[in-house]
């Protein structure tokens, strides 16, 4: 594998020590060069460190651009690597001119790069803007850089992550404290608290909050100093600053710092208080030496700072919270031993050199693998449905579609239908558009695979016409665009109007396949006397999913005020016609249960805040205490919620689903035919209808689950492990319509 490095040259700080040290270890598995567009301190320490440096410094950019085609044809790269506006700008013409995969490293956020300087902002800056729209994949160095990406349209699916990484066997030498106070004239006492900051004298870097904080600091602690490591614009204002806050014999500016780790070595507390980062290095560095850390939560920083854990961590710009922190750390030796060994720990296991770049070569390979499939289509798949819409049940169904069709080829490309595109894009690591985009829809199924009626009651007008109006003319759509249609786990009707019957009729009868989620829609499609379409009854691909670490869920419940260690029985309920007398009948079992068994309920919502409004109709008329889980969990969070129960008793299908799926006893409320038809698919009883609802008979079966609740429970995992596979069958009938394959 042969890669081609380009990079201004000027770079300082984290991006400066993130290329170096990855392309010093790159070097070591595969053939890397690097190309600066600078002469320079850059260029020096690359060749210093024994890096194939070139320097391409012709006088334009297209010269330059010529200079590193050149390059790229006489010495056979693969894939160019860019790093930064000018490197960008000259990858993208190298792209156009070669058909070479290009990936760019996203180092900071590109619309704050040069804050400082006005013509640079509306020069570099807004062509590195418009550029950056034309390479091929991007590379954050943070979590949260690539949700920057996402949120600012960029496709999930040409975005990775890799995490800075730093040697942590490498052979240190730092001046001793001593010698480095005195390098810098700084005469401080033996016993004094050095706290410090390594960075670009920037705005971006939030230095304000620095000062402030030390204002407050040596208010209460004179003998406490503050080093401040780094030049830039800054410096001056930042300079004066401080002298207005009385800060003369506490604050002092080292300037430019040309050997780092001198200066972290001589600290006690290592800070950062920028306003946006990625994943800075002053960080790891800190790190390195053990040195208790406190640090603005911006950027990656929290995934390694655990607050409180192994580290402090406050919201940008609270220079109080700063302080105070600050100010604890002064006066307790032993906590900064424990923050900086903890640090430590976390940071040598996930942020190493080693495994940087590991994750940097195999995105290597993943984007020469993608570029080597040359396709006329953009999507293997469009997924509609009802998401986008704050209900985990349709969330599930969405997740489990996405994650089982990827078990079979991990870079599909998928596109789907949504109301939030912007958050199903981040949650599911997919490419989404609006749902009433007809024109975006339209263009998209020219060139794409298989549209997918995504799991759910689509077809039904029991809620609404619209609603099956909607998802009759996006299947019509796409059939007429020549795309594969499969509707997909779906549950069928009730369909009441006969003029929808008519127009279901027509239009599902021309899809290719539909595999049903239960027996009942079976007989509603053999009603409508629909024939043409394969027809298979499978089984929820929601019954795939996994529940999240019992961990998490303790940490979540007790967020809650909830003791984890407490047995629970759930309740899952929702609004329907009439809901003011069944909303009394479950009122008076929750108590019953309450009372009789000593267990306490607690109420779920599975649709955000909807479902929240009757669950506090219900608890408002109960006697007993309950729960209510308040803030929205994630699929993953919900399940290991429900696996924490010891039964469920359910309106929502979903939440049924989840129990199941885990051998959850399970008692069904029906407030749709669908509800019913599940609990026969899994051989379990329901208490019938909602709006007939009687507590006695609820009671009742309640007893008679909780009595036979073990052997229950042995049945339901019976019959799971055959409904599981039936749910994964929908994924191989649908990779078979988008291969082209016979199913």
């Amino acid at each position: 594998m042969k890669v081609l490095h380009l990079i201004g040259g000027g770079d300082v700080g984290g991006a400066k020590s993130h290329v170096l040290s990855l392309v010093k270890e790159l070097d070591k598995h595969i053939d890397v060069k690097l190309i600066s567009f600078r002469t320079g301190a850059f260029a020096d320490d690359a060749r210093k460190m024994g890096i194939n440096v070139e320097i391409v410094k012709t006088g334009t950019v297209i010269s330059d651009v010529c200079k590193v085609l050149s390059i790229i044809k006489n010495e056979g790269y693969e894939l160019i690597h860019s790093h930064g506006a000018k490197a960008n700008l000259v990858a993208f013409f190298a792209k156009k001119f070669t058909s070479l995969p290009v990936v760019t490293t996203v180092h900071s956020d590109y619309r704050l790069d040069y804050l400082q300087n006005i013509l640079k902002m509306f020069s570099f800056g807004l062509i590195n803007t418009v550029v950056l729209r034309f390479l091929d994949f991007y590379i954050g160095v943070s979590k949260n850089f690539k949700e920057m990406l996402i949120k600012r349209r960029f496709s999930p699916q040409k975005i990775f992550t890799v995490y800075n990484g730093i040697n942590f066997n490498q052979q240190i030498s730092p001046l001793p404290k001593e010698e480095f106070l005195k390098k810098y004239d700084l005469n401080f006492g033996k016993d004094d608290v050095i706290i410090g900051i390594l960075a670009r004298l920037d705005p971006v870097k939030g230095l304000e909050t620095f000062l402030k904080a030390a204002q407050v600091v040596c208010q209460k602690n004179p003998s406490v100093r503050f080093l401040i490591g780094g030049d830039g614009p800054e410096r001056k204002s930042l300079e004066k600053k401080a002298l207005s806050l009385g800060l003369k014999d506490n604050v002092f500016f080292l300037g430019f710092v040309d050997r780092p780790f001198d200066l972290i070595n001589c600290l006690d507390i290592n800070t950062l208080t920028s306003l946006s980062e990625s994943f800075p290095y002053a960080i790891l560095e800190g790190s390195l030496f053990k040195k208790a850390t406190v640090s603005s939560n911006v950027g990656g920083i929290s995934d390694l700072i655990e607050n409180g854990k192994n580290g402090f961590l406050f919201e940008p710009g609270d220079y109080k919270s700063l302080a105070n922190i600050l100010l604890t750390l002064v006066d307790d030796p032993s906590l900064r031993k424990e923050m900086g060994e903890k640090i430590y720990e976390k940071a040598s296991t996930y942020f190493s050199l080693e495994n940087m770049c590991k994750t940097q070569l195999e995105i290597y390979e993943t984007i020469l693998e993608r570029s080597a499939k040359k396709s006329k289509y953009r999507y293997d798949a469009i997924i509609s449905g009802y998401y986008g819409f704050k209900n985990i049940g349709d969330d599930a169904m969405l997740m489990a579609i996405i994650d089982n069709l990827k078990m079979y080829r991990n870079d599909l490309k998928i596109l789907v239908l949504s109301k939030n595109p912007i958050e199903t894009s981040l949650i599911y690591n997919v490419d989404s558009i609006n749902r009433f985009n007809l024109l975006k829809i339209l263009y998209t199924m020219k060139k794409s695979k298989l549209f997918i009626n995504g799991g759910g009651s689509l077809i039904q007008d029991n809620t609404s016409t619209r609603s099956l109006i909607y998802y009759l003319a996006m299947i019509w759509l796409a059939k007429n665009q020549g795309m594969k249609v499969m509707i997909y786990a779906n549950g069928i009707g009730p369909l009441n109007k006969e003029r929808n019957r008519k127009l279901t009729r027509r239009i599902v009868d021309r899809v290719d396949v539909i595999t049903l989620r239960e027996n009942l829609s079976y007989n509603e499609l053999n009603s409508l006397k629909i024939s043409r379409p394969e027809i298979m009854i499978t089984a929820d691909p929601a019954l795939t999913l996994k529940p999240a670490s019992i961990e998490h869920i303790n940490q979540l419940l007790l967020n809650e005020g909830i003791d984890p260690n407490q047995q629970f029985i759930g309740i899952s309920v929702r609004k329907w016609i009439n809901h003011e007398k069944y909303e009394a009948v479950i009122a008076e079992t929750a108590d019953y249960i309450v009372d009789k068994y000593g267990i306490t309920p607690v109420f779920l919502a599975m649709h955000y805040p909807g479902d929240l409004a009757i669950i506090d109709n219900i608890i408002s008329k109960m006697k007993n205490k309950s729960y209510v889980i308040r803030k929205k969990p994630s699929v993953s969070e919900m399940l290991g919620i429900i696996a924490k129960t010891q039964m469920l008793i359910g309106m929502r299908l979903h939440a049924l689903i989840f129990a199941a799926s885990l051998g959850i006893p399970i008692v069904g409320m029906v407030y749709e035919p669908k509800v019913e038809g599940f609990m026969k698919y899994v051989g379990q009883v329901s208490a019938g209808n909602v709006n007939s609802l009687e507590p006695e008979t609820l009671k009742k079966l309640i007893d008679e689950v909780w009595n036979n609740k073990d052997s229950i429970k042995e049945n339901i995992e019976k019959n799971i492990v055959y409904l599981k596979d039936k749910a994964f069958e929908n994924a191989r009938i649908a990779m078979d319509l988008i291969d082209g394959t016979t199913h």
